[in-house]
């Protein structure tokens, strides 16, 4: 069986119960006795990028080099991107509605700024 689904997935597989794991145990894909199911795909570093389920609902995931997401999205519209500094501090948050943050931080990862969609600032530039 295991050779089969690999043939489907195109890499090596474990089949445990009603999941689907790959060569790095990341899970491929879930079925329940319910036939709900839920599928999901990965990049090589073994980041979750999309999954979808029987419902119809989707995400999809982006990563920095440093394995952080930096964009997300689902099916409902809701999205959110970030970025962040060489110190994984995140630096900008931004999401569907228009809502925004900043911030910044000093060699020691403590913030000295925050600002926000709502016009709040704290810390001096």
């Amino acid at each position: 069986m295991n050779f089969v689904l690999s043939r489907i997935f195109g890499e090596p597989i474990n089949k445990i119960r009603n999941s689907i794991f790959n060569k790095n145990g990341n899970e491929l894909y879930i079925e329940y006795s319910s036939g709900f199911w839920r599928k999901s795909e990965y990049d090589n570093n073994g980041n979750e990028i999309y999954n979808e389920d029987s419902k119809g609902f989707w995400r999809k995931y982006e990563y920095d080099d440093n394995g952080k997401v930096i964009y997300y999205e689902d099916s409902d519209g809701y999205w959110e991107k970030s970025e962040y500094d060489d110190n994984g501090n995140i630096i900008y948050w931004e999401n569907f509605k228009g809502d925004w943050i900043k911030r910044e931080y000093d060699d020691n990862d403590n913030r000295i700024y925050y600002e926000d969609s709502n016009g709040y600032i704290e810390g001096d530039r």
